[in-house]
């Protein structure tokens, strides 16, 4: 018997590659996401309609590509969380943790390749904040999981908040870090990012109430 449905979903798969494939390649070639739709599709070699088929916009294209880029180093993230020994099952333990965790991540160079996918916030686009601040709270339901999978006393609101104010940190901070130093990964660049997460990681630890 031939299987219909397996090829349908088969030649979907191809189309949806082909689609960020082609998406990837026109932002390399043109500095950024200074392409449209009907380019997209003929670099895809599909249909106009098929690009709409598997995504909802241009935008969704893109935040489709930051999100992949993010989850590479989730990944990474990740699996540096799991090998871990579990600390005392406190939420500072379980802050400790991922503030170690994020420390020897190299978020810096995912946030270079980002800027590069969705443009400068605030400065290309005025979409792009809102676009790379999706994509970093997409890659933090994965982490969530495995904060609480890891932690499993500990309350799923408290485990969510914390897991969303890192990332809503993270995104704020990559914004301030791209506008203060440029898409650079040089020494004076990571000195600067590593400043800013210090800084991210002191105000979620201990709060906004002055000393």
């Amino acid at each position: 018997m031939i299987d219909h449905g397996g090829r349908r979903e088969a030649l979907k798969a191809r189309h949806r590659a082909a689609i960020l494939a082609a998406a990837r390649g026109l932002i390399d070639e043109r500095g950024g996401a200074h392409f449209s739709v009907d380019e997209l599709a003929v670099r895809a070699d599909v249909a106009r309609r098929t690009v709409f088929n598997h995504f909802a916009s241009l935008d969704d294209v893109l935040l489709t590509l930051g999100t992949e880029v993010l989850s590479v180093v989730i990944a990474d993230f990740l699996a540096q969380v799991a090998a871990a020994p579990v600390g005392d099952g406190s939420r500072a333990s379980m802050f400790d943790e991922l503030a170690r965790t994020l420390r020897a991540a190299d978020l810096a160079a995912a946030i270079v390749a980002v800027t590069a996918i969705l443009g400068v916030p605030g400065e290309d686009d005025p979409r792009s904040p809102m676009i790379t601040h999706t994509a970093f709270r997409r890659t933090g339901g994965a982490l969530a999981a495995e904060v609480t999978r890891r932690y499993t006393g500990a309350h799923p609101l408290d485990v969510e908040l914390l897991v969303h104010s890192l990332m809503s940190g993270i995104s704020v901070i990559a914004g301030r870090w791209i506008a203060l130093t440029g898409p650079s990964l040089d020494d004076a660049a990571r000195a600067v990012w590593d400043n800013l997460l210090t800084r991210l990681l002191d105000n979620i630890r201990n709060g906004y109430l002055p000393d």
